[in-house]
């Protein structure tokens, strides 16, 4: 059989199908009215507001400011940038018509902001006073998606995107490197996906970009997730925008700029790295509820729905979000077999027979731990140090996963065989026309060439020609 009892296909059986029944029946999102679009539940928004709270706060302390950039941008500000008009052309929706008549010039709806923001950076610099100027924006996004998917690709998402210009190139690479740092520490500590930080090759960076970083995480499928990307954009949206700082010695001179942003895209990779045929496992720092309470009873007992409630307050006290499932309609089993699907980290059951003994069953989510009666008044104190558990315990899984699903290739068939279930390291010529032979014959890509991968020579694994980067790079199927 390839489904349970609650109706989701086994991951191992069918991949895709799981997700998609996953993302839905944990109420998590629903398609929206518009081809490609979603509907972000509460559960899945909570989440998406958990990430951003703490991204955010990250964000501002390391001194940027939030504002925000309009949602339609002048066709004429997109073909400033040649590289970047090109890399977006495709995906693009564009407005016509408005206010009853058609529009003398047409209008984007915003797919990126580097260009409406470098039209008002160029407004705001004048001296090397005004540098650097570091902002970021929480916003939506439109990118026409023919082949949607929930969360991972869709035609509106939300994201944030940084925007920062500075003085020169090493000021602007240090923000790039920054902002990727941010990424990797939140993709590692509060979604426990463990993640490989790399450089794109120059045929997969960002349009219009001199250098692109990349987080990249494995999902348990063994494809490759691009879960955040930081560019540092050298001067070239500073020319086509005229942003222009006067120095000290009076005289102007080009800014450098960056951008960077992590998307709604998360929300796929934590369903992705952490689901079971159980359905979604989340990680404790993110999950809207670390414990969901469950009274166990028969037609109701009031005297157990208010230990649950007054044992809830206790737990909201001590900092742990904490919900009651006191729904009188539905038996205690389909709680359990409810919330198990939707990933909450740990269950506590509450009946008369534990009051009487002043214990509550407690129940995580993975862990093979089984059910262990622990006394109620030392719940507060204990349950902190057993997420903190379960959450290191959800990191150093995901991460023998991605280490038993990466192989070092030199010969093709290796390499097929690899990137088949996982990733392969591998040695590459940078050859733009040998990466598209690569992808075309395996629908592997360069993913990234980690920063801290070890110095490696020798021929393409492909071609046999030199390689181009001094060490292995990473190659994968991806979503």
């Amino acid at each position: 059989m390839t489904r349970d009892e609650r109706g989701v296909t086994a991951p191992s059986a069918d991949f895709a199908a799981w997700y998609n029944e996953v993302v839905f029946k944990a109420a998590l999102v629903d398609r929206g009215p518009a081809r490609g679009t979603m509907v972000i539940r509460p559960y899945g928004y909570r989440l998406w507001e958990r990430l951003q709270e703490e991204l955010d706060r990250r964000i501002k302390d390391t001194g940027h400011e939030n504002a925000y950039f309009p949602l339609f941008i002048p066709e004429s500000f997109l073909a400033r940038e040649a590289e970047h008009v090109d890399g977006f052309a495709p995906e693009l929706a564009v407005v016509t018509h408005a206010g009853g008549k058609e529009l003398e010039e047409r209008l984007v709806v915003r797919p990126t902001s580097e260009t409406i923001v470098g039209e008002m950076m160029a407004k705001w610099i004048t001296s090397h006073r005004d540098l650097p100027l570091l902002l970021n924006q929480w916003s939506n996004v439109v990118r026409w998606e023919l082949r949607p998917r929930m969360f991972l690709r869709t035609t509106e998402f939300l994201w944030q995107e940084g925007h920062t210009a500075h003085v020169d190139e090493a000021d602007a690479r240090r923000e790039t490197l920054l902002a990727f740092g941010l990424y990797r520490e939140v993709a590692r500590d509060l979604a426990a996906m463990p993640v490989i930080a790399g450089e794109k090759t120059p045929g997969e960076r960002f349009a219009g970009a001199v250098a692109t970083y990349t987080i990249e995480g494995m999902m348990r499928d063994g494809r490759a997730l691009q879960a955040g990307t930081s560019h540092y954009m050298g001067t070239n949206f500073a020319a086509a925008f005229g942003i222009r700082y006067t120095g000290d010695a009076g005289r102007e001179e080009l800014c450098h700029t960056t951008s960077w942003g992590m998307s709604t895209r998360m929300i796929g990779g934590i369903v992705m790295t952490h689901g079971d045929d159980r359905g979604l496992v989340l990680p404790p720092r993110l999950a809207p509820y670390q414990v969901v309470v469950v009274p166990v009873t028969r037609g109701g007992n009031a005297e157990v729905e208010r230990a649950a409630d007054e044992l809830a307050a206790r737990l909201r006290a001590a900092g742990i979000r904490t919900h009651v499932d006191a729904r009188p309609q539905l038996s205690p089993g389909f709680k359990y077999n409810e919330w198990e699907l939707r990933g909450v980290p740990l269950r506590l059951e509450l009946g008369p027979r534990d009051l009487e003994s002043g214990t509550a069953v407690l129940v995580e989510r993975l862990g093979g731990k089984g059910k262990r009666a622990m006394p109620i008044d030392a719940l507060p104190g204990v349950l902190p140090g057993v997420l903190a558990e379960f959450q290191d315990f959800l990191l150093a899984r995901a991460t023998a996963f991605r280490d038993e699903h990466t192989h070092v290739v030199d010969g093709w068939d290796d390499f097929a065989a690899a990137v088949g279930t996982g990733w392969a390291l591998a040695l590459h010529c940078g050859a733009a026309a040998c990466e598209d032979e690569i992808k075309a014959r395996t629908a592997a890509t360069p993913r990234c060439v980690p920063l801290e991968g070890e110095p490696a020579s020798g021929g393409c694994v492909r071609c046999g020609a030199p390689s181009a980067y001094g060490k292995r790079v990473i190659f994968g199927r991806a979503y």
